[in-house]
């Protein structure tokens, strides 16, 4: 059965069955509870005074899981109850001036439901991105393409779309290396302050991108400890996440290591162009030195002096011209120049 597009700010509540999928309404939560014939999850925007209550009384889950819901919670976490499990997750969402926004993801998963909660959001956010991954197993479930047969299957599909938007982020941060290293091998930069904060700015999102996967890919493995909870047949769930979390921190890693050697480079670039130019202020120096000393000697007593010569002035210039060019001579002969 075919349902609405979801909500902006409803709660969406779903009967997940072989035969497709249900809409209902949050009143019918109870009776959804009681069936068996396949497993409800309910899709909760913002974590409100209706979601509290129904986390509270309907599913009566603990007041601290609850309340974690409605707090934002920056590094993820699992927590195993009697009858199901928590997962608290994060997902990058690159904001500007190389901010990385978390997208909070909080998962019940039970025998019969799956209740998903996304977290408070930061200024600036907009509510579209945090329901990325859910609206798009949604639009899968709708046109027959997943047939999840579990609540821990569903969550799976949410969370490989998660994992998989992280490495999105990933190889668009490539894209960005990539194009900072074109732009430093083949331009002269007269703003390298510009070019080092664009080069660490990046290598901020890769940290953190790098380190919200190696988190969620601790949560797992934690998870899959949790052997009273998690089936034989949801193994292999757990351990793909984990595979997917490992692979995400391994890009990361390795374009770490690529930007790490951009800058490197550019940084030596920079020092080398720094000691060209000391060297020809330095070289600038030695050729003025012998016409300062000269002219300090003879310039008063040259140019003051009413007897001096014209030929007296004609010979100290020849002199000191005679001087820097030979100064300049050996300095090319010694390739300072």
């Amino acid at each position: 059965m075919g349902v609405a597009s979801p909500g902006v700010d409803a709660m969406d509540v779903r009967w997940v069955a072989a035969e497709g999928l249900e809409d209902h309404q949050v009143k019918d939560l109870k009776s959804l509870l009681e069936r068996e014939d396949g497993f409800a999850w309910v899709d909760i925007p913002s974590c409100d005074a209706e979601a509290t209550q129904v986390l509270s009384e309907v599913f009566g889950f603990h007041p601290l899981a609850v309340r974690a819901c409605a707090e934002r919670n920056h590094i993820p976490r699992v927590h195993a109850y009697a009858d199901h499990v928590m997962v608290v997750l994060n997902a990058p969402e690159p904001g500007a001036a190389g901010h990385v926004h978390l997208l909070e993801l909080d998962q019940f998963i039970g025998h019969r439901y799956l209740v998903t909660v996304h977290g408070p959001l930061g200024a600036g956010v907009p509510l579209d991105a945090a329901l990325r991954d859910t609206r798009l197993v949604l639009e899968r479930l709708q046109a027959g393409r997943a047939r999840p047969s579990s609540p821990l299957e569903l969550s799976y599909a949410i969370v490989s779309a998660l994992a998989r938007d992280m490495a999105e982020v990933v190889r668009a941060l490539a894209g960005t290396i990539a194009a900072l290293e074109r732009r430093i091998l083949d331009q002269e930069h007269k703003d390298p302050e510009r070019i080092l904060h664009e080069l660490f700015q990046v290598r901020h999102e890769l940290l953190t991108v790098r380190t919200m996967a190696g988190q969620s890919r601790e949560i797992y493995g934690r998870m899959g400890a949790v052997a009273r909870f998690v089936p034989a047949e949801g193994r292999p769930f757990i351990e793909d996440l984990m595979d997917q979390f490992a692979r995400v921190r391994s890009l990361c890693e390795d374009e770490q290591q690529f930007l790490q050697g951009v800058v490197e480079f550019y940084q030596t670039k920079l020092t080398t162009r720094i000691n060209v130019a000391m060297e020809r202020l330095a070289l600038i120096a030695a050729l003025v030195l012998p016409v300062t000393a000269v002219s300090g000697i003879y310039g008063m007593n040259l140019i003051v002096n009413q007897q001096t010569q014209p030929k007296a002035i004609a010979l100290v210039l020849a002199l000191m011209l005679g001087v820097v060019l030979a100064m300049l001579a050996w300095a090319k002969r010694h390739h300072w120049w």
